[in-house]
């Protein structure tokens, strides 16, 4: 028996995925007994030991990731979170969670980051600028602590980030309107500029320009108290048949203004919008989206924490991970 074994192995032998394989070790009673049996059966086969790691970090103290968020309450970043959770409980790990909302709190919360002496941290962040990206990523070097990047584009090569291909995803779900017929094509973004948004505006306008469309960016702000007064204006004199937000709250927001102008959706305007959060199911008509695997973001960070932490260079891989995305078709485009 291999003391290598991962998590990762015991996923690809049982053919459960890893939130099911870390419900199985921390939340038993929450699995089906035979999908339990079998995970225990194949864990038991490969030798894996769960707490290994944890045991050899934590000889002094108890192992603690710092998770720095901009807003919990939305619902990426929650998933993200449980994702990020159900990997550390199978590590025994503490999680502490630290929030920026904006650029001009940076310095404050990173004196706080290193004051708890942390053991890691988990970037997810994805609302600041460039800037403060760097400004965090230099304070978490010259503090000699581990991080990586879960959902936020870091350009840096040796950066360690989990993110799906975002300029991809917004080239691909702009085809697919223009292939349905669409050229009146706007995307919804933030007034902000965020790295990972401004990721899907180059993606959008690289399939416009393709097929000689121009490209139209409508900025507004992923508050509905904001965006909602933004849209009752957008729709004076506009030519539109299609539009892609770049967030639910936006999506929701420009669906509820387009209905109460008396548009219909999908027939006179398509919408999609990237996340595939409960949102996007709870809209009527149901929204197509972008489905981007931010359970599976969270998850595969944490494990890639892991082994920097165990500061084993040589056994850590790839530390630059692209997930896959996929398309998700539903009643807000029409087929």
């Amino acid at each position: 028996m291999s003391n290598n074994v991962t998590i990762y192995d015991v996923a690809a032998a049982s053919g459960y995925s890893l939130a099911t394989i870390s419900r199985v070790l921390n939340h038993p009673e929450k699995v089906r007994p035979a999908t339990r049996e079998k995970v225990l059966k194949v864990i038991e086969e490969l030798g894996y030991r769960p707490n290994m790691i944890a045991r050899g970090l934590a000889s002094r103290r108890t192992t603690t990731v710092g998770v720095i968020i901009s807003d919990i309450t939305r619902a990426s970043v929650a998933e993200m979170i449980g994702g990020i959770m159900d990997i550390s409980d199978t590590y025994d790990y503490s999680i502490k969670i630290f929030s920026i909302h904006d650029d001009v709190r940076v310095k404050e919360v990173m004196k706080n980051v290193i004051a708890e002496q942390v053991d890691g941290v988990l970037y997810l962040n994805d609302e600041l600028s460039e800037d403060s990206n760097n400004e965090i990523k230099e304070a978490l070097r010259q503090g000699n602590i581990p991080f990586v990047f879960a959902n936020v584009i870091a350009d840096e090569k040796q950066t360690a980030s989990v993110v799906i291909d975002y300029l991809k995803a917004s080239y691909e779900m702009t085809k697919m309107l223009i292939n349905q017929g669409k050229k009146n094509i706007y995307l919804l973004s933030t007034a902000r500029r965020y790295t990972v948004n401004v990721a899907k505006e180059n993606g959008y306008t690289k399939a416009m320009n393709e097929h000689g469309l121009e490209p139209m960016i409508f900025r507004t702000s992923g508050d509905t108290s904001i965006n909602e007064a933004h849209f009752n204006e957008f729709f004076n004199g506009k030519e539109i048949d299609a539009a892609i937000a770049v967030r639910n709250s936006i999506a929701v927001s420009f669906l509820n203004v387009a209905i109460n102008k008396g548009y219909n959706v999908p027939n006179d305007i398509s919408l999609a919008s990237f996340q595939n959060t409960r949102y996007a199911l709870l809209s009527r008509p149901k929204l197509t989206v972008i489905d981007i695997p931010v359970y599976d973001i969270g998850a595969v960070a944490m494990r890639l924490l892991t082994k920097l932490m165990e500061r084993k260079a040589g056994d850590v891989g790839n530390t630059r991970i692209i997930l896959p995305h996929s398309i998700i078709e539903r009643q807000s485009t029409k087929h």
